[in-house]
């Protein structure tokens, strides 16, 4: 049986806190959406053990603005692990209006696996690489 990425998605609704002084989404506010919601699908994920034994740092974000988003708007946050390496793995983040589905921001954010006490990088496992599949 093949495995395929497991999509983990979330709503927010667009807050003043949001806002920049151009009265849209700031810039800033996405790069928190893509790490929150990757922290999220592992929590959620993750056993208890798992979640004691290793952390995730990212080492690299990489975002793409395509649109505005403003108060009050549906936002739908959309995330999945892609390709792994040794140490590192790639997690796509998708941000949408979720009343119009038009596409807001889409990021690429590598992370790193660390031993949760020593905080040296650790080999990603197989039965690591499966919490994030279906």
């Amino acid at each position: 049986m093949e495995l395929n990425p497991e999509i983990y998605e979330k709503q927010l609704v667009v807050e003043r806190k949001h806002l920049d002084n151009r009265e849209h989404v700031n810039n800033v506010q996405y790069v928190q959406w893509v790490q929150d919601i990757a922290e999220e699908h592992w929590e959620v994920r993750a056993t208890d053990e798992q979640k004691a034994q290793v952390i995730w740092v990212v080492v690299k974000h990489e975002i793409s603005y395509k649109n505005e988003a403003f108060l009050g708007e549906q936002v739908l946050l959309q995330t999945y692990v892609g390709a792994a390496t040794h140490v590192t793995s790639t997690r796509h983040v998708i941000i949408k209006n979720s009343d119009t589905g038009k596409l807001l921001a889409e990021a690429k954010t590598t992370w790193c696996l660390l031993d949760a006490e020593s905080k040296k990088p650790v080999k990603i496992s197989e039965e690591l690489k499966r919490v994030f599949m279906q």
